[in-house]
């Protein structure tokens, strides 16, 4: 999956390569070490699941790939260019090709359902349109297409905070889709929602993958939504990455490495 350019000397990622992480390891101030060295690599084009523990690093590794988080050690490539080399005007150019669908929505309560879309757009625009919230007609043609994808086409002008957990959720995938990434980092999109509602968002969010070509990093706990939605699985344990394959090749055996001797496997919630 990587090359070596022997006209600079160094190595670079595969054109079929979406991310790339080497050696990544976070220490946080207090000591906590969240990842140890993991090494991946994601596809273009995959629906990649990560799995594992609450505190196993799922999280930090998604926020590292990104820079919300800046590693202790290690290089994240997204697409060909290095993400933890870049500051300033490159780093936000790469950023604007990731989009993040976050498990508590991250919406701005107070402003209307159609400003929260087109904020998705704010990385394309210039300075003084991203500071004052100016948009135009064409983008609010546009962020009104992708509310009414997500079945909230009737709710542009409600607060955002009138809504519930799961319309809120449809309102971050909207606004994902206004960014055009070519990446998609989803951290438990679903773990506040009720079990009733869970699928009817992955389903939006699968829509990314497979009818937009967005390549997604998605961290899930439920079994049944892992293996009706992963195209692959890798598995953290204490910030070490403890597994990698297909969500049908999950046995016993497996399923106790990953969250320990006394886990039962089902087809349920297994934080």
């Amino acid at each position: 999956m990587t090359r070596n350019d022997p006209s600079v000397g160094v190595t670079t990622s595969s054109s079929t390569e979406a991310v790339r992480v080497e050696g990544l390891s976070k220490v946080f101030p207090n000591g906590v070490r969240a990842l140890d060295g993991v090494d991946l690599e994601v596809r273009q084009g995959e629906f990649l699941v990560i799995i594992g523990l609450s505190g196993s690093g799922k999280s930090t590794l998604l926020r590292c790939v990104n820079r919300l988080i800046d590693p202790s050690e290690g290089r994240v490539w997204i697409f060909g260019d290095e993400i933890t080399a870049t500051e300033g005007a490159e780093l936000r150019a790469m950023r604007a090709e990731v989009a993040m669908i976050f498990q508590q929505f991250n919406l701005v309560k107070r402003h209307t359902v159609i400003n929260n879309v087109l904020s998705g757009a704010l990385g394309r625009s210039p300075l003084m349109n991203s500071l004052f919230l100016r948009f135009s007609e064409e983008e609010r043609a546009q962020a009104q297409a992708y509310l009414e994808r997500v079945g909230l086409g009737d709710r542009g002008g409600s607060r955002a905070d009138a809504l519930s957990g799961g319309q809120q959720q449809r309102v971050a995938i909207a606004r994902a889709l206004m960014q055009k990434p070519r990446l998609v980092l989803a951290d438990e999109p679903v773990a506040s929602l009720d079990p009733a509602l869970r699928h009817s968002v992955m389903r939006h969010i699968e829509a990314l993958n497979r009818e937009e070509g967005m390549t997604v990093l998605c961290t899930l706990h439920d079994i049944d939504l892992i293996e009706r939605y992963a195209s692959r699985v890798v598995a953290l344990r204490d910030g070490q990455l403890v597994y990698e394959g297909e969500p049908t090749s999950f046995d016993a055996a497996t399923f106790r490495q990953i969250y320990g001797e006394d886990a039962v496997m089902a087809g349920s919630a297994v934080d």
